[in-house]
């Protein structure tokens, strides 16, 4: 039943599209190596399926709901360039946004974290999460109790995450250009509001499959600084925003697509698969209870 869910979603409108999601958390799956736990290597349909899972929130019917994480896909980095390194906390980043808008005179509503954009946070809150139940399987594990509720937690959080890395491949989804040239056209690029769903729904829906970008991803690496190696990521994916816009201008995402359309968009399929089990494995190996835990700086006390 769950792999028919799978095969007949509806296609989404938002990210990758239902078939690009289920296509980068299916092979991201896949390439779960055997020193991780098994449970999870045979989670793979129960993972693909879980990649569109957040733009199933996204209807008007929940507001609250909707309101609340459409942030979460996207971050304009075009609207932090002046911020780098970014903060590791969502209330740092917070905290520096509401100082710039504060002194901003040209539409100082751009500097609104819902306007510019959560992406790297959300992935690393819940990267935490995943992290959290590795460490307390390990520990059922090693006192000989049941694990069946962790494993699907587990399963769970790691198919959630595998949304938001998923988006951060798509270059579209790290910009102020998400749909449509804003600024300077020197080339005359679309400014037009379809690019967004041409390039990432209807384009990929109609001609990739997994096994069309399985061959590029390797088996996975340790990540040193998983949050630094993230935002590494997406600014990889920012670089790549006129590429997008120079394809759709020659015709490559229309029906059958280019050459080029199809090998730009394979691999960027391809990378956030790889990121997806990089930041998997390397929150197995982190779980660990005697892994040191670094410090952050926290923007000020807490309160209960």
């Amino acid at each position: 039943m769950l792999a028919g869910l799978v095969l007949f979603q509806p296609e989404g409108a938002l990210g990758w599209g239902n078939e690009g999601h289920i296509y980068v958390n299916r092979v991201a799956a896949e390439k779960i190596p055997a020193s991780m736990p098994r449970f999870l290597r045979r989670a793979v349909v129960e993972i693909a399926y879980l990649g569109p899972e957040p733009d199933r929130w996204r209807s008007p019917t929940e507001f609250a709901l909707k309101n609340s994480q459409e942030p979460d896909h996207f971050i304009d980095l075009e609207r932090v360039d002046w911020l780098d390194p970014l903060p590791r906390g969502r209330y740092e980043f917070y905290r520096k946004l509401y100082e710039k808008r504060a002194a901003t005179t040209d539409h100082p509503d751009d500097y609104l974290p819902e306007h510019v954009g959560l992406q790297p946070y959300i992935t690393m809150e819940v990267y935490g999460r995943l992290k959290a139940a590795f460490r307390e399987y390990r520990k059922l594990k090693s006192d000989h109790q049941p694990t069946a509720s962790v494993e699907q937690a587990i399963i769970f959080y790691a198919g959630w995450m595998g949304h938001y890395v998923a988006d951060g491949s798509q270059p579209l989804h790290t910009t102020i250009r998400y749909n449509g040239w804003v600024g300077a056209n020197p080339n005359g690029y679309t400014t037009l509001h379809d690019i967004h769903s041409q390039f990432e729904t209807a384009y990929v829906g109609a001609n990739i499959s997994a096994k069309n970008f399985a061959g590029l991803v390797n088996a996975p690496e340790k990540l040193d600084d998983p949050f630094v190696r993230y935002v590494a990521y997406l600014r990889e994916s920012n670089g790549l925003v006129e590429k997008v816009y120079a394809i759709e201008k020659a015709g490559g995402f229309r029906e059958k697509g280019s050459p080029e359309a199809f090998e730009f968009t394979t691999h960027r399929l391809a990378a956030g698969s790889q990121m997806l089990v990089n930041l998997w494995y390397t929150a197995w190996l982190e779980s660990t209870a005697a892994l040191p835990v670094p410090e952050h700086s926290t923007p000020g006390p807490l309160k209960k």
